[in-house]
């Protein structure tokens, strides 16, 4: 099978593919809030032939686009949300805000459904050359990675389990086939409702829901020395209840986050915490209202895929990054607060062998682009993030890869990141990652043979069952907004 001749299709479609991932870039919309984006997926995806179905899960912004018949189904997975207080102009060593205070594509979510959808529409070329019936591909939108976990809601609703896998990808400093975990999570609001009255003329009449808010945040405190060594527990206050310290609080609310290894840990520190705002609740004779904002499971490895992923990004190669990328790039580099080692962070984890490859690669650590591929390892690593990605691998194999969209070494959620999201970098690192996608899933078309294989190994990793961190009556949020108690 000319593999190529799909894989080279993408470097046709580059402008439309560009353009989109541009676009989603400028919009830089927030979880659950990618309405423009969106829209321009859905237009651009129908225009290309596809049956596309939006909103969908019962998620506003989210759609699912298919092509093809029969079996296998395989699903590619796409994100498009933006973050806060990242604005940046694009392809500039420096940092310079495009609107005040406005946000910005830090994680490169706009590349990663771009170079996701570049995937599809190879794949969608490569169904059009087979008979009817030879397979299906499925590129879902899912919004809200970054607050909002729509794949997990998809996961509780069953979604994914109509694929036979899924592949996936994220933007990087460098180029690597994933091959870990990571932490699952839980995101709660808690709002608390007292009784305003005047601080020093009448205290007694008042029942704060600061202290509420404050009295939960020290036993949380006092918890933090009784759970598991990996759990965390972070929380921000999302309303202090006003400014005048003369008035006691009325309203207050803070927004929780409860890390686990694994679902089910993380469920039962989650009750623990409610209890101690339910606590709090009593203690200062407040009214409280729990609010379930998103969750996400820990990813479950499938070195099958991961094995066929690996194969494929040797074959397309690493992006073919030109004198001017370098050029920004090492200007980026030297705009670091934090000097250091430009050498990726995972090549600590590999064998000796293959650190020397990646330490000769990245010129010990200087190069300021990673124009190279690591070695594939099976190094089953624990990342200490959570992404709702680990949800899908529980309803069905799933693996995913890492592609240099970025400046070596750039800080996460930064607006370094912003920066190469919309130029040439960029570009370059989501063409290659939907090259590689498209290459793999072409080989699971052919050779169903390597499917059953990875439901295989699939079955036996998630036989103690799939523990949703989404509650059944649970619906898509967006955070930070004032919760009303009765």
């Amino acid at each position: 099978m000319d593999k190529k001749k799909y894989q080279d299709y993408i470097d046709k479609k580059a402008d439309v593919i560009c353009d989109v991932s541009d676009k989603i870039w400028e919009y830089a919309e927030l979880s659950l809030m990618e309405y423009k984006s969106c829209e321009l997926y859905c237009k651009v995806l129908k225009e290309e032939g596809f049956e596309v179905e939006s909103p969908y899960g019962g998620i506003e912004t989210a759609f699912k686009a298919s092509y093809g018949s029969g079996k296998p189904i395989i699903g590619i997975l796409g994100e498009y949300d933006a973050l806060t207080g990242l604005s940046q102009e694009a392809g500039i060593p420096y940092k310079k805000e495009l609107v005040q205070g406005g946000n910005g594509h830090g994680c490169g979510h706009n590349m990663l459904g771009a170079g996701s959808m570049a995937a599809a529409f190879a794949i969608k070329k490569y169904l059009e050359d087979k008979p009817e019936g030879s397979g299906t591909v499925v590129f879902y939108g899912c919004p809200g990675e970054e607050g909002g976990a729509s794949k997990a809601f998809m996961a509780r609703d069953g979604v994914w389990k109509e694929l036979d896998c899924a592949l996936t990808w994220h933007p990087s400093d460098s180029n690597y086939v994933e091959s870990g975990s990571n932490n699952t999570c839980i995101q709660t609001e808690y709002a608390f409702k007292g009784i305003a009255s005047h601080a020093a003329g009448a205290p007694e009449f008042g029942r704060s829901a600061l202290d509420a808010v404050e009295l939960m945040n020290i036993g949380v405190n006092f918890l933090r020395e009784h759970m598991p060594d990996q759990c965390r527990i972070h929380y921000a206050i999302t309303d202090g209840g006003g400014v005048s310290p003369n008035v006691v609080q009325p309203h207050a609310q803070v927004l929780y986050m409860v890390r686990a290894a694994h679902t089910k840990e993380a469920l039962e520190l989650q009750e623990r915490v409610d209890r101690i705002a339910r606590g709090a609740a009593e203690m200062t004779d407040t009214k409280l209202k729990k609010q379930f904002i998103d969750g996400c499971g820990d990813i479950l490895p499938n070195v099958t895929l991961e094995k066929v992923l690996a194969e494929n990004f040797e074959e397309v190669g690493a992006p073919k990054f030109d004198e001017n990328d370098m050029k920004l790039a090492k200007e980026i580099t030297e705009s670091y607060e934090l000097k250091g080692s430009l050498m990726p962070k995972i090549a600590e984890a590999l064998s000796p062998e293959h650190k020397a490859y990646v330490e000769k690669m990245s010129e010990d650590g200087t190069k300021p682009l990673c124009d190279y591929v690591i070695p594939y390892e099976h190094l089953g690593l624990k990342s200490a993030g959570s992404s709702d990605v680990g949800d899908v691998s529980w309803l069905t194999p799933t693996a995913q890869i890492r592609v240099a969209c970025e400046a070596a070494g750039s800080p996460g959620h930064s607006w370094q990141n912003v920066s190469c999201g919309a130029c040439g970098i960029g570009h370059k690192g989501l063409l290659t990652a939907g090259k590689v996608i498209c290459g793999a899933a072409i080989d699971l078309f052919e050779d169903p043979s390597i499917i059953e294989a990875a439901r295989e190994e699939w079955k036996k990793a998630s036989k103690e069952g799939y523990y949703c961190p989404v509650p059944a009556d649970a619906v898509p949020v967006v955070s930070g907004k004032l919760i009303e108690v009765e």
